[in-house]
């Protein structure tokens, strides 16, 4: 399993240093009171994607993780979906 991540990881990395080395048009970010000028478009695609996990990660671990750990410390079950009905069907 070790090797599957790992494998995968490389393929990534690999799939972004071609990414980047594909777009290397310069872009003007304008971020309202600065802007930025130096990088590529392939850099600043790569760091909003990354951006983009990371504040999904934030989010999902303060509305999710955080109130279910909260739950399971207090001793309180966690919630459960509703039992679909069963119907005898004879």
């Amino acid at each position: 399993m070790r090797l599957l991540k790992a494998l995968f990881a490389l393929l990534f990395i690999a799939l972004g240093v071609l990414f980047g080395a594909l777009n290397r048009d310069p872009v003007r970010i304008d971020l309202g009171l600065a802007h930025i000028e130096s990088l590529s478009l392939g850099t600043s695609l790569l760091l909003a994607v990354l951006l983009g996990a990371v504040l999904a990660g934030l989010v999902i671990t303060a509305t999710v993780v955080w109130p279910l750990r909260h739950r399971l410390r207090r001793g309180a079950p966690a919630p459960t979906a509703a039992a679909p009905a069963q119907d005898d069907h004879d």
